[in-house]
């Protein structure tokens, strides 16, 4: 009786233990820490950091040492807020921009009440009376501020403390200056569509037109009108929202100005509308508008350079594909100081590399060459002549950092080891490299624009330590050749000390989307150390379609999204079916958003192998996905009609095999709930059983620490049981 009083009490330790450890997954405590909220100053030899939500104070970049408190709230009179969410200064650094309350409208856009702080007065004032403000932006004199508000543009005259409108015609659902509408903010991650030109004088925005976009509703079920109320009726959330096939805003570029108060559209070619402007960025010539269009279909890129004055457009360089073109290859696009070039990313030879025009579109030198992709452009440092960027030239699996000088000699500033991100002073002086790997959380190093380190920042020791006294299961790396010859990457994480005498169920986790890469030599705690300590085997393979194997491979899905995919997680499954270890009748797959839509179409596939699978956030039909981005991949329905369909999960449902658990928050305004609830009604069609576990008003996401830990859980569960 005692040794089984003894036996009960370790069973009930062991599962405190592993309910620990999955709830310290979900809730972050494997996370490197980083040094958030901090900003370069114009000197280069000091940052500024927001200090506990309640200044913001200056340091040495060198010593670490601390300069001065540029900002705190104790230290202003009748302080209007409590906390500070975040702060940015004017280029002369004479002001601070300062928001408090924030409010979140989609992925990354919010308003917030807007503060302006004279640095050497040391007086506040908020920067509009009439409302919250999205998105201000200082003028490169400091004098004015230019942001949005419901739809419109204004611009603050600091020397005077005036607000003037610069539209009027902005309206929710049908008009919108300078602010992305949700397609722009999601698919070219941009919230802010105006830019002061480089003397001040002039304000280019984008206009979209957006009566024509269909309008998505989605119901919020607790939401009351009043605290603590009970919600006795749902509400409507309505937006924008382009599907596949359906229309878009129509964008038109516009410059206001100042001096005679004028608005002026751009004259392009084609006036219809329905083409994309990812971008707009002045030249460093105040007479030059530069103009990132894309047209629908997403395989032509033109540069334009727009005369504000004349709104004559002359197109100086246009970049085609058989497939797409990227847009992130124009995000950091610079022009040079003397005029003469502007440097930017292409993959005309099969990769992403860096390429020099000059400013007439002529190509003057393709500045990196190689059978490997550039992956991050850092930018061109004026002085020494010399650009920086971030690459994959050593292995898809890795990242370094390499500058690149006049004379064309590329230098690794990087140890060839993980994966390094890079974040620049603001004179390409010095850069803080963010390190990590698949053993090592990130270890914050500032170094000189050589590489040479001068101190550790954050060496995420303690984090380390406390993740290795777990002893846990390691990640390794692997690599498999399908049966067409085309060889993977990817990771796999199995039980400590297997038993050799056993066989182990498999969980196969993937993303898989285009240009997405999951296998990655990088610190990334996840859900498959807690599933390895329960005696699953967790694999990873990043399949055809995804990133830094050059633009073939990256590309190769195009217009039959989740068929290659398909085939290669299948092909993953055959191939761990054959490994000693391996119980081949157990085993699953699971993914979020389009890992769950991989989820349904590798579980309807007609391989009789996935015997369970989880899919959150799925896509079940690309037609019920958003324009921009299903298009750039798959053209619009009705140019590829058998492509949609042959992609379509919906379609496949009937085909379904194996224990399914679908899951969806409610208030998902990416991938939208719609999705689920089409799909299962298919399943109920073709007499298919599955569980499915909703997540209230909800997000993409589905944040939230007893959410997360909630899901997890309900997943591990489901893995038990069925896997």
């Amino acid at each position: 009786m005692k040794r089984f009083a003894i036996i009960l009490i370790l069973s009930v330790f062991i599962q405190v233990l592993s309910a620990n450890l999955l709830y310290d997954i979900t809730d972050g405590i494997f996370r490197a820490k980083n040094i958030p909220n901090t900003l370069s100053m114009n000197d280069g030899e000091h940052y500024a950091q927001l200090v506990g939500k309640k200044a913001v104070v200056k340091y040495n970049y060198r010593s670490g040492a601390f300069v001065d408190t540029v900002f705190s709230v104790s230290q202003v009179k009748n302080c209007p807020f409590d906390n500070i969410s975040g702060y940015e200064f004017s280029p002369d650094e004479s002001k601070l921009i300062l928001y408090a309350n924030p409010k979140m409208r989609y992925r990354r856009s919010f308003t917030a009440d807007y503060y302006i702080y004279d640095v050497k007065q040391r007086e506040i004032s908020p920067l509009s009376e009439y409302g919250a403000q999205e998105a201000p932006l200082f003028s490169p004199d400091s004098r004015y501020v230019a942001f949005a508000r419901n739809n419109n543009l204004f611009m603050k005259k600091l020397d005077f403390g005036t607000e003037i409108p610069l539209t009027k015609d902005g309206e929710m659902g049908k008009v919108i200056n300078g602010i992305a509408d949700w397609v722009y903010e999601e698919e070219f991650t941009a919230t802010r569509y105006f830019e002061w030109s480089a003397d001040s004088k002039q304000l280019a925005f984008v206009k979209f037109e957006e009566r024509d976009v269909p309008l998505f509703e989605m119901q919020l079920f607790d939401k009351p009108e009043k605290d603590g109320e009970l919600p006795v009726y749902p509400s409507l959330y309505t937006f924008k929202y382009p599907k596949a096939g359906m229309p878009n805003s129509k964008a038109s570029v516009c410059v206001y100005e100042d001096f005679y108060k004028t608005t002026k559209v751009m004259k392009f070619g084609e006036q219809d509308g329905d083409f994309y402007i990812p971008r707009i960025q002045w030249t460093n010539a105040p007479e030059q508008l530069a103009v990132f269009r894309l047209n629908r279909n997403q395989n032509q890129l033109d540069i334009y350079f727009a005369n504000p004055k004349s709104t004559v457009t002359k197109l100086i360089l246009r970049q085609e594909d058989k497939y797409y073109v990227d847009y992130e290859n124009v995000e950091n696009t610079c022009f040079t100081q003397d005029g003469r070039y502007f440097i930017t990313i292409s993959e005309e030879d099969g990769y992403r590399h860096i390429y020099q025009y000059q400013m007439n579109g002529t190509l003057h030198k393709q500045l990196t060459k190689g059978k490997w992709d550039v992956t991050k452009f850092y930018g061109y440092d004026e002085t020494r002549k010399t650009l920086y960027f971030q690459s994959a030239e050593v292995s898809p699996l890795q990242r370094d950092v390499y500058s690149l000088d006049g004379k064309g000699k590329k230098t690794r500033l990087t140890n060839g080891q993980g994966t390094h991100d890079a974040s620049f002073n603001s004179r390409f002086s010095m850069f803080v490299d963010n390190a990590s790997s698949l053993k090592s959380p990130g270890k914050l190093t500032l170094c000189d624009h050589g590489g040479k380190a001068i101190r550790v920042l954050e060496d995420n020791a303690a984090l380390a330590e406390k993740f290795a006294s777990l002893n846990l299961p390691e990640k390794r790396f692997f690599n498999l050749t399908t049966s067409k010859g085309v060889t993977l990457n990817g990771w796999i994480i199995q039980p400590e000390q297997a038993d050799a005498s056993k066989k182990y169920p498999v969980l196969l986790t993937q993303y898989s989307g285009p240009d997405s890469q999951s296998a990655l030599d990088r610190w990334n705690i996840g859900w498959e150390y807690y599933l390895a300590t329960k005696g699953y085997v967790v694999v990873c393979v990043d399949g055809r379609g995804t990133g830094a194997r050059g633009s073939e491979f990256r590309k190769c899905t195009y217009q039959q999204l989740g068929l290659l995919e398909t085939e290669d997680q299948i092909e993953t499954a055959k191939y761990m079916a054959k490994q000693p270890y391996v119980d081949a009748e157990r085993i699953g797959i699971w993914g979020w958003s389009y890992g769950g839509f991989m989820t349904l179409m590798a579980m309807s596939s007609g391989e009789n192998i996935i015997k369970a699978g989880i899919a959150v956030a799925p896509v079940t039909d690309w037609r019920l996905y958003d324009s921009a981005y299903t298009e750039r991949f798959m053209r619009r329905p009705q140019e590829n009609f058998a492509g949609y369909d042959q992609a379509s999960p919906l379609l496949k449902a009937d085909k379904l095999q194996g224990r399914l658990l679908i899951v969806h928050g409610t208030s998902d305004d990416n991938v939208h709930v719609q999705n689920t609830m089409l799909y299962i009604k298919r399943l109920v069609e073709a007499e298919k059983q599955f569980e499915m576990q909703l997540y209230t008003d909800k997000n993409h996401s589905i944040l939230g620490t007893k959410e997360r830990r909630h899901l997890y859980t309900r997943m591990s569960e489901f893995l038990f049981r069925n896997l």
